[in-house]
């Protein structure tokens, strides 16, 4: 099979000739439909996230039909289109996973980090860890939310019932979650990169009630502020942002340092937490949601051996919506 593998030398992606994987005990094989591409890819690729398995396939926004079975697998039958998410596997025994935390789990693997991802033809994945996709979206509509749509759906919640919501760095994640919170009845200012025009269109096209670069304040006192752009300096723009009492959340997987700042923005009881991977049920949970709003995601499909152009334009910040390659 064709599979774009990580060149940790060079810092970016090589198409490779693999064997097809068979799956093992209670996993299942996919023939990839589309994988979309994240910043965290991102950040695997150039070596921000530490100790990526040499050689790994990135990718775990995964769409594609179960087209074997390892032994024990039967959760889905053949056929059936499933996702794979950047969760893998977690233990189900240490105090995290028996409490609902199995994202904080200290023996969780990730696809497309520890485990070969999306970025090829054909996947393994643990059937415990796949989602059943909705029949309301095409392969290419479907792969973003599987970790865009997941981690904003989780962020969201943390967020609690604020009504006036900021979007920092906008996104696969937050054109997605905006659609969420417009949806429950939130105002939602977005902001993006200084002199981004066209993201600031797309977001006001949304339903935004504002859209302006990060270095603006907002018009109005916010309840929450959700950092997607994994720059550190954002979070002591979204404290004096954010009203008495507001939350910053952080749902970046890496971020640059956060710079020093007066402990006068955060006084008054406003909050600093991480939004760190996903659990199952955030899965579930959003992926039952996403059709009845309807969440639409904006994608453009690319072939498998544009990975490194794709990878590229993400840091760039050259993307509207999302990427998703197609094998």
């Amino acid at each position: 099979m064709r599979a774009m593998a990580l060149d940790a030398a060079s810092r970016s992606v090589r198409l490779e000739s693999r064997a097809v994987p068979s799956p093992g005990p209670g996993q299942v094989l996919i023939r990839v439909a589309a994988c979309a591409v994240c910043r965290t890819d991102l950040h695997v690729v150039d070596g921000d996230l530490p100790d990526a398995r040499p050689g790994v396939i990135p990718g775990h926004e995964i769409v594609g039909p179960v087209v074997a079975r390892g032994e024990g697998a039967g959760r889905f039958p053949m056929g059936t289109r499933v996702g794979v998410p950047w969760l893998g596997f977690a233990c189900g025994t240490c105090r995290f996973c028996l409490r609902g935390q199995e994202n904080l789990c200290d023996a969780a693997r990730y696809t497309g980090y520890q485990i070969d991802g999306g970025y090829a033809e054909f996947t393994v994945a643990d059937e415990r860890f796949c989602f059943a996709i909705p029949d309301a979206y095409s392969d290419i509509e479907a792969a973003p939310l599987l970790c865009a749509g997941l981690i904003g759906h989780r962020a969201l919640r943390m967020a609690g019932d604020a009504r006036r919501l900021g979007l920092y760095g906008f996104g696969a994640a937050a054109h997605l979650v905006a659609q969420v919170a417009i949806h429950e009845g939130r105002e939602v200012f977005a902001f993006t990169r200084a002199g981004d025009s066209a993201s600031q269109e797309f977001a006001r096209s949304l339903g935004c009630v504002w859209a302006g670069s990060s270095e603006l304040q907002a018009p109005v006192p916010l309840d929450a502020a959700i950092l997607f752009a994994p720059v550190g300096a954002l979070v002591p723009a979204a404290l004096r942002a954010v009203d008495k009492g507001g939350v910053v959340i952080c749902a970046g997987i890496h971020m640059s340092d956060i710079p020093a700042f007066p402990y006068a923005i955060l006084w008054q009881e406003r909050v600093i937490r991480s939004v760190a991977n996903l659990t199952r049920c955030d899965g579930e949970e959003f992926l039952a949601l996403a059709p009845r709003i309807p969440v639409r995601c904006a994608a453009e499909a690319l072939p498998l051996d544009q990975a490194p152009a794709a990878l590229a334009r993400l840091r760039a910040g050259q993307v509207e919506g999302a990427l998703v390659l197609v094998p």
